[in-house]
């Protein structure tokens, strides 16, 4: 997905991904590093914003209010029992300052 003319900003903390409430699991990746969902507002050349939850494995180094990088961010469909959304992953959400040095 090209983000280049995106403008994402964190609004929600990073936290675990939880599988299931009543029993607290959290959700893993295939090697077993926690999965974290982080909350961020997407605005893009328009202005047009949309709040979007994006999954990455391991703790990203942001916190509320951060310009963040998504690096290899990936949006893909799903549908369970006639339901369906899309879904966000990324390699990495680094603060676009540090991005922007890197």
């Amino acid at each position: 997905m090209d983000v280049s003319k995106l403008a994402i900003t964190c609004v929600k903390a990073p936290r675990p991904r939880v599988l299931n409430r009543d029993t607290g699991e959290i959700k893993t990746d295939k090697n077993g590093n926690t999965v974290y969902e982080v909350t961020v507002s997407v605005e893009d050349e328009f202005g047009r914003i949309e709040l979007v939850k994006i999954g990455i494995t391991g703790e990203p180094p942001i916190t509320v209010g951060d310009q963040v990088n998504a690096v290899g961010l990936l949006g893909y469909v799903w549908e369970i029992a006639g339901r369906w959304g899309i879904a966000y992953r990324a390699n990495a959400l680094l603060p676009a300052r540090e991005a922007a040095d890197a």
